[in-house]
């Protein structure tokens, strides 16, 4: 028996792989210390990481207790352990539950847990989401990296029955560094600053184009002082700002008539009896205004353009002309507070906020440090980008402070500090080194850096690295994850395999040659020639109408064939780049008393349906691709590249084609197509749209005589013919 197993060139399982194609089946009987499995859109991805689990256990004798799952997304793990579940579930009576519309999600739960308790090999795996995972290091064995009784704090309380939720902060990410905001406030030169930022570049938008030129108002005052008024120059309200941090009152430009014509001096200040007029290049001549101030006896002052070039020199210009002037017992000082400051301004201060919460999180994702980061704005040849970080890093600094001092930790935090506890405890490393032989990784496209320097350090020589993925899918650059680790995986982690699942089982073949031909377009991406197992006749209908209501309305036509041909809501998707895209459809479709399922495409990952309408396939503004690179305040932290952004946008596409399995509509308007759509062969599509009107009335003409004939006419009044 010995010799014939030695001999034998088919190797024998114990456990059932007949169900698997050669690639899957590969991939689950690999012995490679590191492999990459490298699934296709629709190509059984979770089945082969799920029947690797269970050949480790059943066929290589691995206990459950030396594998470690690790997924993005709560829902992921759940799905994983429910199949699972099902599959050691003879009664079947698991799988009608989890189908069951009327058994709501936490009675689910419940049973999941049950029965993941019930199965002791699927309770002994470890199927964690990175963060979950990494939570339960810190609680366990951080307590010489941080606090263990720590809390999590996030964007929103959250509320979900998850280990995570067990001990949430008091307040949200978002409300701490609000708090801090204010607190920082109390600084009044910090104060002014945060006003002045807010004011010129949230409120104003000075350092954007459209706003200048034709787009003025028409008095030509564009830029805000602190105290409000509207000024017509950076110069002026550098002036105005000055009088409002000394509390000196003033009146800007205000009508003076003193003998021989009226006319508006720049700024007049009552308690010192000045006049200041501010002379640029662009200014006219002040000789007349002059000799009218000379006339009447008045103190006139000329501040001048080339001063302002040195904020100190011009602070201390308008100190000596204005303080020297005022009376000797002038020492009016008002505290300034932020309520009053930034009263009527909240939902800008919001947005201030949300900026510093992004480069908190991008900071922490790069790993970079903080003091690089203002060392490389106050590089940056925009004001503005400088200004932000001068006003920010204070606040990210006090936020990560109060985050320890309270024992508050974030995701990213999470991730971070279980690395930081593996490279400074090797005794807890080598612990979840010997205990996880086996690390199974899904969605590997989406990892981050964090993520992947986590798996790094739990990796031995003898430990399987077993990743799932799919290049192509990669969609979440902007959350920070990075392609490169996926596309270059031998370069991360060497003597690797890459075995690649090229059959795709989920839609027909027309979807998947144009979705091959989309991606081809793509540079940066690991070259697969993904097969269809489906067959069809049904070709994917290109719709252009001449506007959004026709759009809408043969849509919904469409849709009311598929349900009255026996088809359910469930069956059909909408998907679309931006929320705001669904809107008319979603307003019809609740007049019209349809249910439909619409999501963005990011919310569609993983998803399927019979059918799926792609609507807002318009090119430019608000259409797809939207290539939105990103404000230049984030390219401090991480330069943005726009082949690279437009290379997400078309696998953002392609993840829309391929949710598809029977039937696929491409909504888009006549004259303004996206231009993902002419990338796809017409040997793929049928297009469609409604007819133009012809412009030129068509012109009758009698066919007896040849006359023009008017419409209503019944016999032509030429030759009396009968019109027909």
């Amino acid at each position: 028996m010995n010799n014939l197993d030695e001999t034998s060139s088919v190797q024998t399982t114990k456990t059932d792989l007949s169900g698997l194609n050669d690639s899957q089946r590969d991939a689950v009987i690999s012995e490679n210390k590191r492999l990459l499995v490298l699934a296709g859109a629709g190509s059984g991805k979770t089945k082969t990481l799920l029947q690797k689990l269970i050949y480790l256990i059943e066929e290589k004798g691995v206990s459950p207790s030396n594998i470690l799952a690790i997924t993005f997304t709560k829902n992921a793990t759940n799905e994983m352990v429910d199949r699972l579940i099902i599959s050691a579930d003879t009664t079947k009576q698991y799988e009608s539950m989890l189908f069951d519309k009327h058994m709501s999600k936490s009675d689910k739960d419940k049973e999941r847990f049950f029965q993941q308790k019930k199965y002791k090999w699927i309770d002994g795996l470890t199927v964690r989401t990175f963060h979950s995972f990494c939570y339960s290091i810190l609680r366990n064995y951080g307590v010489n990296e941080f606090d263990n009784k720590f809390r999590i704090i996030g964007d929103e309380k959250r509320d979900e029955e998850d280990e995570l939720s067990k001990h949430v902060a008091p307040e949200t990410i978002f409300e701490v560094v609000h708090k801090l905001l204010i607190e920082q406030c109390e600084d009044t030169d910090f104060l002014l600053r945060l006003k002045r930022y807010i004011l010129d570049y949230i409120i104003d938008k000075i350092h954007l184009d459209k706003n200048k030129g034709k787009n003025l108002p028409k008095d030509g005052k564009f830029f805000t002082t602190l105290d409000g008024t509207k000024v017509r120059s950076k110069s002026e309200q550098f002036i105005a700002d000055w009088f409002y941090r000394h509390s000196i009152k003033y009146e800007y430009e205000p009508l003076l008539n003193v003998k021989d014509f009226s006319f508006h001096p720049d700024f007049f200040i009552p308690e010192a009896n000045l006049y200041i007029e501010h002379v640029s290049d662009k200014s006219y001549s002040t000789k007349d205004k002059e000799e009218q101030f000379q006339k009447g006896n008045l103190l006139l002052v000329k501040t001048y353009e080339s001063m302002t070039k040195d904020s100190a020199l011009f602070n201390h210009t308008l100190d000596s002309v204005v303080k020297n002037r005022l009376p000797s017992n002038y020492h009016k000082t008002v505290s300034l507070s932020y309520k009053e400051e930034f009263d009527g301004y909240h939902e800008d201060v919001k947005d201030f906020v949300t900026q510093i919460i992004r480069i908190t999180d991008m900071i922490k994702v790069e790993n970079i440090d903080l003091k690089t980061v203002l060392e490389n704005a106050k590089k940056d040849q925009h004001e503005r980008v400088r200004h932000f970080y001068q006003l920010a890093i204070p606040i990210v600094e006090k936020y990560n402070d109060y985050c320890t001092d309270k024992s508050y930790l974030d995701f990213n935090d999470l991730i971070s500090r279980s690395a930081s506890l593996f490279q400074n405890q090797a005794d807890i490393a080598n612990k979840y080194k010997s205990k996880y032989q086996y690390i199974l990784v899904d969605e590997f496209q989406d990892v981050n850096n964090l993520q992947v320097e986590l798996i790094k350090l739990l990796l031995t020589d003898q430990t399987q690295l077993f990743c799932v993925g799919d290049d192509w899918q990669s969609i979440y650059g902007f959350r920070g994850s990075n392609v490169s680790y996926i596309i270059e995986f031998g370069k991360h982690f060497p003597n690797s395999e890459v075995i690649k699942l090229n059959l795709n089982y989920r839609s027909t073949q027309n979807i998947v040659g144009a979705s091959n031909e989309v991606i081809k377009h793509n540079k940066f991406k690991v070259e697969k020639e993904i097969t269809a197992s489906k067959k069809s006749e049904h070709k994917i209908v290109v719709y252009a109408g001449n506007s959004e209501e026709e759009n809408v309305q043969f849509a919904l036509t469409e849709v009311r064939k598929f349900l009255n041909d026996g088809m359910n809501n469930e069956d059909i998707l909408f998907l679309y780049r931006r929320s705001k895209m669904y809107s008319p459809y979603y307003f019809q479709f609740k007049n019209e008393r349809l249910k439909v399922q619409g999501k963005t495409i990011h919310a569609a990952k993983g998803l399927e349906a019979k059918v799926v309408f792609i609507i807002g396939l318009t090119e430019g503004y608000g259409g797809f691709p939207d290539i939105w690179l990103e404000d230049r305040i984030f390219q401090v932290i991480k330069k943005a590249n726009h082949d690279l952004l437009l290379e997400e946008e078309r696998r953002l596409f392609y993840v829309a084609i391929t949710r598809a399995k029977d039937k696929l509509f491409l909504i888009t308007e006549k004259g303004n197509e996206s231009s993902f759509l002419k990338e796809i062969p017409d040997n793929f599509t049928v297009r469609t749209s409604l007819p133009l009107k012809s412009v030129v009335d068509k012109i009758e003409l009698c066919r007896n005589c040849s006359s023009q004939l008017e419409k209503l006419w019944r016999i032509c009044p030429y030759c009396e013919t009968k019109i027909t």
